[in-house]
């Protein structure tokens, strides 16, 4: 074998190598404590989700039943955001079909405005077709606004939800520590589901 050819396959199969240890290590490897840290926040955001909807449920009783009816129900317990003249947000969350847990996602949103601060607020999406589940749980995430109406939910003096909130397809709660928010744009929010 000619040397230049012997020279030229072993620089082959060096750069395979190389290529092969790097994407070897680009693999990330979880160790038991990532594993365990992981539950123990996802045990943790299982119970900020029902304590958000137990405090959804006291402050308008009537969400309990628009929840029975949805298709789906998308928690995000804790959005936490921050501007000064651009801001954003990021929360996670999880969708519940029928009360039990089908996965996790994450909401980010990006605005440009004014206000200098940070808040944290706690989102209920109730999607009340199969649709509006169908976008949440697509592979692409959803956009709100982009493809459906979204209805911050309006709560009537009597504490009622109105009957112009109630028949839309997707139908939000905002919740801050004072209590239910009205007025409040979700438009622009990604959603996006978290691989297992």
């Amino acid at each position: 074998m000619p040397r230049s050819s012997f020279i030229h396959r072993t620089a082959i199969v060096l750069f395979a190598a190389i290529l092969g240890g790097t994407a070897l290590s680009a693999c990330t490897t979880t160790t038991t404590a990532d594993r365990e840290s992981r539950l123990s926040q996802r045990q943790q955001l299982d119970q900020d989700v029902q304590q958000t909807l137990d405090r959804l449920y006291r402050s308008v009783p009537e969400a309990r039943s628009l929840a029975e009816r949805a298709d789906g129900v998308l928690v995000f317990p804790g959005v936490l955001g921050a501007s000064f003249i651009v801001g954003a947000s990021h929360g996670d969350g999880s969708l519940l079909i029928d009360g039990a847990k089908a996965g996790y996602y994450t909401t980010t949103s990006g605005s440009i405005g004014f206000q200098a601060g940070a808040q944290s607020q706690a989102i209920v999406y109730m999607l009340m077709t199969e649709k509006a589940l169908n976008r949440v749980r697509s592979d692409n995430g959803w956009s709100v606004g982009a493809s459906a109406g979204v209805a911050v939910a309006d709560i009537g003096a009597n504490g009622q939800i109105t009957n112009n909130t109630a028949n839309k397809e997707v139908v939000a709660f905002v919740m801050n520590n004072q209590g239910i928010q009205g007025g409040v744009s979700l438009n622009g929010a990604k959603i996006s589901k978290v691989s297992p």
